[in-house]
């Protein structure tokens, strides 16, 4: 076996065993973003943030261009 084919051989090889990881790691990744978009739902649709954001809108509405 040539040089070239081993390197091609033992680099495919390589990716083998890294695909798996690179998967898992992109699950975690959504599982982390998922539970941070739940808290950040929760946060916003509490009562006193909610009347703070419609405060804000309101104002931002309510301005002279």
């Amino acid at each position: 076996m040539s040089n070239a084919v081993r390197t091609l051989v033992c680099g495919i090889r390589a990716a083998r065993r890294d695909a798996g990881m690179v998967t898992s790691e992109y699950a975690m990744g959504i599982v982390a973003a998922v539970a941070f978009a739940v808290v950040l739902y929760k946060v916003v649709t509490s009562g006193q943030v909610g009347a703070e954001l419609q405060g804000i809108v309101e104002r931002a509405l309510d301005a002279r261009m």
